[in-house]
């Protein structure tokens, strides 16, 4: 069987990086997910965006990647923001009860 995969862009602004996803964040794609957001935060900016518009699917290595992302960014003096978060990852972020570790907005 066939999986989408991620796609990962970035885009830097000199206030925020905004890191686009689109496709699957599972146990075989959050190494490029982790990879990407650790480079960004090389050099801190003081926010980093997730655009989550096109993400499809988030299983349980997804979810803790994204609260270790997080604290990664608070270690490193920046702020991991998601947004565009579809109504299936709020409702999976609030029956496991992770939508309070995690800062979620509405758009950029």
């Amino acid at each position: 069987m066939d999986r989408p995969d991620l796609s990962v862009t970035v885009r830097r602004a000199p206030t925020e990086t905004v890191v686009s996803l689109t496709g699957e964040i599972d146990m075989s794609t959050v190494p490029r997910l982790a990879a990407t957001v650790d480079e960004v935060l090389s050099e801190p900016p003081a926010r980093v965006v997730l655009d989550m518009a096109g993400v499809t699917f988030c299983d349980s290595q997804g979810l803790g990647t994204l609260v270790v992302l997080s604290r990664k960014a608070t270690m490193a003096q920046s702020y991991l923001v998601l947004v565009n978060v579809g109504a299936f990852l709020i409702r999976v972020l609030d029956i496991t009860g992770l939508r309070g570790a995690l800062m979620i907005q509405e758009t950029a």
